[in-house]
């Protein structure tokens, strides 16, 4: 299994030759992306060949629309590492450029998809759409699949709850502070990743140090306090987490706190990963420190309870 990063313009290894290509964003991976891997999973096995994930770096909408770029649901890196725990044998990521996004769909398909990746088949969902200005779709695919003799598979619409599965749904579950939803649909718990930074060390004088995170880059949940498995130096901890401000102390400023419960040692510089399985309470203010102990205490066995029912 492997992760190559080439432009439109390059041939890919040879072992990514002669299978079954899917190609999207992927950002979350969520259970629709799994679907379609899934199929092509099944298809390279009959053909006798690869399954491969292609996605885009950077996404092709920042380059069609730019402007502020949305924090996404997953890194590049853990985009790829789940398309390959999805069972994707290679993950090809194309470099976006203009010259790419101004190749027609046929372009595409012959320079892409025949020529780069030398596939036998293609496995799209049912809202797939390619080439210049978004002109080409499954209608479109099946036709040039067809007259070069290769397959085409069209998967249909994943749902969940009575409603389709999608990135941003996904998103629209996290910002809302719903991650057990996002969990649900992701088949996992979203995560984040920062590095540990000095705070303002008060969590410590008051019986709850906390690891305050910075760097972090992926969609954040909904202010809130949260019941969260913390991983740090390959060792995962049950956790709680509170993103957003401290009224109680008069500050403003975002942050995402972690208390690794039942830890001590030195997070300082170390990076964290921080998976979301439960939402606790809203952030709120307290009339004075005793109160907000109070309620930490009650946050911890929340928390070890909600992290013991999954």
């Amino acid at each position: 299994m492997s992760t190559v990063t080439l432009d439109w313009s390059e041939f890919a290894p040879r072992e990514l030759a002669g299978g079954a290509v899917t190609i999207g964003n992927f950002d979350g991976v969520h259970l629709g992306h799994r679907a379609l891997i899934s199929a092509g999973r099944n298809l390279a096995d009959a053909l006798h060949g690869p399954a491969i994930a292609v996605t885009f770096d950077p996404p092709p909408h920042q380059l069609l629309f730019p402007g502020p770029i949305r924090p996404p649901l997953t890194t590049l890196l853990e985009r790829a590492e789940l398309l390959r725990e999805a069972k994707a044998d290679h993950v090809a990521i194309l470099r976006t450029s203009p010259a790419l996004l101004a190749l027609s769909p046929e372009a595409f398909f012959e320079d892409v998809l025949v020529r780069q990746l030398g596939a036998k088949a293609i496995v799209e969902g049912h809202d797939f759409r390619f080439g210049r200005k978004r002109a080409g779709n499954n209608h479109t695919l099946q036709g040039l699949c067809t007259a070069a003799g290769l397959v085409f598979v069209e998967v249909p619409q994943l749902m969940h709850g009575g409603e389709p599965v999608s990135s941003s749904r996904v998103r629209a579950a996290i910002v809302r502070g719903d991650v057990s939803l996002a969990a649900e649909l992701l088949a996992r718990p979203h995560r984040v990743t920062g590095t540990v930074i000095t705070g303002a060390k008060r969590g410590r004088t008051i019986g709850f140090p906390t690891a305050n995170l910075d760097n972090v880059t992926t969609v954040l949940p909904d202010n809130g306090v949260y019941a969260v498995r913390a991983i740090v130096d390959g060792q995962t901890h049950a956790a709680a987490a509170n993103i957003g401000p401290n009224p109680t102390f008069g500050e403003d400023a975002q942050k995402i706190e972690v208390h690794l419960i039942d830890f001590s040692g030195d997070l300082y510089g170390k990076a964290i990963t921080v998976e979301f399985v439960a939402r606790l309470r809203e952030t709120r203010p307290f009339a004075g420190v005793n109160e907000l102990v109070e309620q930490l205490r009650r946050d911890v066995e929340e928390a070890k309870t909600a992290l013991k029912a999954v």
